[in-house]
């Protein structure tokens, strides 16, 4: 397999949107929320959310951690780390680093005063020297401003379901989509089934995802881009 991105990254605030709380106030997620993930049936490893709540704050660290097998030998790997913080609705802080099987990515994104600042800086790419031979050059960083209200595409916000666009959390590019609801479903979890519904995700991001009565992300599948299939099954 090459280096082109094997999924989307993966990927928490004062105030998150009403959807993921609670009746209480508290936030709908407990301390972690685990999903097993699948291609073509067999696993190839897990993405794990970690959440933290304090006054006016929530935090969430995601990690996804992937390895293909063929003949009993690694022939892909993927590994994502991304910590965010949300207050009122809105990202505060991002920092992420993707390997995409050996091609790494960094993106780091902060509120200011004009805008939510994301800063991105892309994999190494091999270059001609002036002899004529080939070396490996480091990109330098993007800095761009986008919108203040801005979401990140680390999927456990179901707030994300009514946007047109995300930042997306390897490559600190913007993702552009359109959600359609299709209705609810039963959902098989590790340890038992439950009531969800499904939205189904078409442009930058396609995929299928399922949200309870909770708003907590309870599934997903969707196509990488050899076109094998994979389902994400929570483990609760």
């Amino acid at each position: 397999m090459n280096r082109r991105s094997f999924l989307f990254a993966t990927l928490v605030t004062a105030a998150a949107p009403a959807a993921v709380r609670a009746a209480d106030g508290a936030l709908a997620y407990g301390p972690s929320h685990v999903f097993a993930a699948y291609r073509n049936g067999q696993p190839i490893g897990t993405h794990a959310l970690a959440f933290r709540q304090g006054p006016g704050e929530v935090a969430v660290t995601t990690s996804i951690d992937f390895a293909v097998r063929a003949l009993g030998l690694v022939v892909y790997r993927y590994r994502h780390r991304c910590q965010e913080t949300q207050a009122h609705g809105r990202l505060r802080t991002l920092s992420t680093q993707t390997n995409d099987d050996g091609a790494d990515y960094v993106v780091e994104a902060r509120q200011e005063a004009g805008g939510l600042l994301v800063q991105r800086r892309e994999p190494q790419s091999v270059v001609k020297t002036s002899t004529g031979d080939e070396a490996l050059q480091q990109a330098g960083w993007i800095r761009e401003v986008r919108a203040a209200n801005l979401l990140p595409s680390t999927h456990w916000n179901i707030e994300q379901t009514h946007r047109a666009s995300l930042l997306n959390t390897q490559t600190g590019k913007i993702s552009h989509m359109t959600v359609s609801e299709l209705g609810r479903e039963t959902v098989k979890t590790a340890k038992g089934s439950l009531a969800a519904a499904r939205y189904v995700f078409a442009g930058d991001i396609p995929m299928n995802q399922w949200f309870d009565d909770r708003g907590r992300w309870v599934k997903s599948t969707f196509q990488a881009f050899d076109g094998s299939t994979i389902d994400y099954i929570l483990q609760e």
